[in-house]
């Protein structure tokens, strides 16, 4: 898989898999200091504008070309 920057992310609108729900886009990531690895993204609240949904990054299934599809159950 090429590389991506954080832009690139960035455009990608992340997609539930489970309900098919549009979750909108990463807004943030949450990066492991000492292995430089990526932990989980962030995607702004759908409910509530200043709650932020943390999707743990082994929970991402795949990373198209405009999507990225997840898989988490939301309460």
């Amino acid at each position: 898989m090429p590389f991506l920057n954080f832009g690139d992310l960035r455009r990608k609108e992340v997609i539930n898999m489970r309900d098919g729900a549009r979750l909108g886009c990463i807004c943030d990531l949450e990066v492991d200091q000492c292995s430089g690895l990526i932990r989980s993204i962030v995607v702004p609240g759908i409910l509530r504008s200043d709650e932020e949904l943390v999707i743990p990054y082994d929970r991402i299934s795949k990373i198209g070309d405009d999507v990225i599809l997840v898989d988490v159950v939301l309460k």
